[in-house]
């Protein structure tokens, strides 16, 4: 009000008036900018590359953590209404138990209702092997040798039956699966039930488990040789002529160049960006939560003495 009390009072001329008006407009808005740059470091930059730079960056880091989100790549089982009720479930969701971050490749430890086993809870842990489906189907297979014996335990990330979910072991596989452990020596896949969760720097990079493993002798539960395995010794000298002569003539070296194929397998970033924004802030907020509540100490009621 007192700008334009200025400029009608005296009578400027519209050229005067504007440049009153910016000078006027700068020297208010002076404080406000410097408090601004005290709470955000960024705000040197537009509203506009803030929120496309944030959109940038949170597929990145959260396309690998929260892969489960994504909805599956097929045309045909896309629903976009469907997709959002179930990311509105599976928050619903994490609210009650934690979802770590893992990877095939990594040790867990599910803690799941049992109605047979005593105090009616159970509990296993073993290496993920293989994560499969999208959405509230997501699920993750879990292996482990007890007694001599190979057990694998199919795991929903969102049954209700679940109640913890621990990542002892933070480590990635150098293969999309770990099936091959089902044809290797058992102490590939041993682990025991009291196993301490190993710490892991925050921010610090995920460590790739780059153990070559050496498969026992034929017969074996699939043909290994014919998918291109990292993680696993050579197979050449457990094979017959036959069979590799097969193995090289199923070999599609071309597919790594197929970008329709890939294209066809992959949400596409668009999409991408739509969905973890909008799941964001709610992670973000379940995140910071839970960090307070695990340094939070319990408060210990002192006992009266004498």
């Amino acid at each position: 009000m007192v700008v334009i009390s200025r400029i009608f009072s005296r009578g400027y001329g519209g050229l005067r008036a504007a440049r009153v008006l910016h000078h006027a407009t700068r020297a208010n808005s002076s404080t406000v900018a410097s408090d601004s740059v005290q709470e955000s470091p960024s705000s040197d930059k537009t509203p506009g590359e803030n929120v496309e730079r944030q959109k940038r960056a949170i597929p990145d880091r959260y396309r690998f953590i929260y892969p489960e989100f994504l909805p599956n790549p097929e045309p045909k089982y896309r629903n976009s209404l469907r997709e959002k009720l179930e990311r509105m479930d599976m928050m619903a969701r994490r609210k009650h138990i934690g979802i770590p971050e893992f990877y095939v490749g990594s040790v867990l430890a599910v803690t799941y209702s049992e109605p047979h086993a005593p105090g009616k809870v159970n509990k296993f842990v073993g290496i993920c092997i293989e994560r499969n489906e999208t959405g509230l189907r997501a699920s993750c297979l879990l292996r482990n040798i007890v007694d001599n014996q190979g057990i694998e335990v199919l795991y929903e990330l969102y049954d209700p039956a679940i109640q913890k979910i621990e990542c002892l072991r933070l480590e990635k596989s150098l293969d999309p699966h770990l099936r091959y452990l089902r044809d290797a020596p058992p102490e590939y896949s041993t682990f025991p039930f009291d196993m301490e969760p190993e710490y892991v720097v925050e921010g610090a990079p995920v460590s790739v488990r780059e153990i070559k493993v050496q498969l026992n002798p034929r017969p074996w539960l699939e043909r290994w040789e014919r998918q291109e395995l990292k993680g696993v010794e050579d197979l050449i000298p457990l094979l017959s002529h036959k069979r590799i002569r097969k193995a090289k003539a199923r070999e599609q070296p071309w597919e790594k160049y197929d970008l329709m194929k890939t294209y066809r397998k992959t949400i596409p970033e668009e999409d991408q960006n739509e969905i973890f924004n909008e799941v964001y802030t709610k992670l973000h907020e379940m995140e910071i939560t839970r960090r307070r509540q695990k340094h939070k100490r319990a408060f210990v009621r002192p006992q009266k003495t004498g």
